[in-house]
């Protein structure tokens, strides 16, 4: 299997050329399947390549993995930064946004096997899924009883006196018989063992491939799933399934039930697609959560208001990224994902207009045409301070302040008086390591 690892909006060519993070060559099975891959996603609007020539297509704005029948894994990474982006950093960045995103729990490790584990997201995926499943092993998976009917030659349990009685003649020596079998064939169980031989075809990694075997032969007395939809319904979340929360999310992206952009047809390899936008918006409103004191509200996607009216409905629906009420005041937030250059104002700093336009009936609608409303866009080298406000009027102001992504925290938020203090040291241990993504 050949690896090709770049970032969005890379260009793929099948032609020979040095490869960059902004550069790559594809084989020409793997370059036709991307081009019928995008237009099946063309269909429902969301295109993954744009196509440029007969050799050479364009990746749009999403980030993940993508496995093609031939053997070629594509792996997108986010960028961040205009110029000499780190590969590792890169990768760390769009683990931990992933991570923070989907709510996965990760178990706690020591500083040194973090800096010895440096893989591709999907390596990273199956690594943490084997060690979860790993431990639900040592602790105990759930068995339960399971009826069994069945016939045959001696007794065992319990005589099925209706069906014995209704025996044709000649079949006096057959019992029909049941019983109970204590077992671990549980829908969460066929889940596990399914995902873990997903994992046992497609990892590469030396280390993930031995423990998933060793995992498979313990759970040798495991049937996989054969409808993992229908399992999904039937996963408990009693008391006696607690233990089984934290390994479900891993389990679900392995088997590609949680995964945002699912990657569909008659193909299943390890395929996560993360419409980049999305993952920004949901990475910041996690990292602002966190932040927020307990009297704050957050509202993501509030849709109170609408543009306008006709014939008394409402038309034209505002939703703004989030909402934000403390004490008595309140502020709009829209996170968008590109690269501001804050040292052009020529260039209106990279700005849209209609953005501005967006924020304008925002706050129209929300604050009535007073207050603050907020732009947030990552941070990098080239834009690292929050910009001076643009005013719609003396009561209405835009911020447009950068958020380190590597820290999770927003930049500047104190200017426009958002709560954002006081709770990041009481929610940061010392010592454990919260992700695998710390370096």
């Amino acid at each position: 299997m050949s690896s090709v690892t770049v970032r969005e909006h890379a260009q793929l060519t099948t032609e020979s050329i040095k490869a960059t993070l902004d550069r790559a060559q594809v084989s020409v099975s793997a370059f036709d399947w991307l081009c019928e891959l995008s237009a099946s996603f063309k269909k429902n609007g969301a295109p993954l390549v744009q196509r440029n020539g007969q050799r050479s297509l364009k990746l749009d704005n999403y980030v993940g993995i993508v496995e093609t029948p031939c053997g070629t894994r594509l792996e997108i990474l986010p960028k961040h930064r205009h110029h000499n982006d780190c590969l590792k950093e890169s990768r760390a960045l769009l683990q931990k946004m992933i991570q923070a995103a989907l709510d996965l729990p990760v178990r706690q490790t020591s500083m040194a096997s973090l800096e010895l584990f440096d893989t591709p997201l999907p390596e990273w995926l199956m690594r943490h899924f084997l060690q979860a499943l790993d431990h639900l092993v040592k602790r105990g998976m759930r068995f339960d009883y399971r009826n069994i009917e069945e016939q045959q030659q001696f007794l065992r349990g319990q005589l099925n006196v209706v069906a014995q009685m209704r025996q044709p003649p000649g079949r006096e020596h057959l019992f029909q018989i049941r019983y109970d079998v204590f077992q671990p064939d549980g829908p969460e169980n066929r889940l596990l063992r399914k995902a873990l031989e997903r994992v046992c075809e497609f990892t590469r990694d030396p280390d993930n491939w031995r423990l998933a075997h060793e995992l498979r032969h313990l759970l040798h007395e495991v049937a996989p799933s054969r409808s993992i939809s229908q399992d999904l319904k039937r996963w408990r979340t009693d008391r006696l399934m607690a233990h089984y929360q934290p390994i479900k999310p891993w389990c679900e992206l392995i088997l590609g039930e949680q995964s945002p952009l699912a990657v569909s047809g008659g193909w299943h390899g390890i395929s996560l697609l993360f419409p980049m936008e999305k993952l920004f918006e949901r990475y910041v409103e996690v990292m602002l959560r966190r932040d927020l004191p307990s009297a704050a509200t957050l509202s993501a996607q509030p849709s109170r208001h609408s543009l306008c009216s006709h014939q008394g409905k409402p038309l034209f629906q505002l939703r703004p990224d989030f909402l934000l009420r403390h004490a008595a005041s309140t502020w709009i937030l829209d996170a968008k994902w590109k690269l501001l250059d804050g040292a052009d104002p020529d260039d209106k700093y990279g700005l849209k207009q209609s953005d501005f336009y967006q924020m304008f009936a925002y706050g129209q609608r929300y604050l009535e045409g007073k207050g603050d409303m907020v732009l947030i866009y990552p941070k990098h080298d080239r834009f690292a301070r929050a910009l001076e406000p643009f005013a719609f009027t003396k009561d209405l102001r835009l911020w447009v302040l950068p958020f380190d992504l590597v820290a999770g925290e927003l930049v500047g938020g104190e200017k426009v008086g958002l709560p954002l203090e006081g709770l990041k040291l009481q929610q940061r241990p010392a010592n454990p390591i919260e992700s695998p993504l710390i370096k």
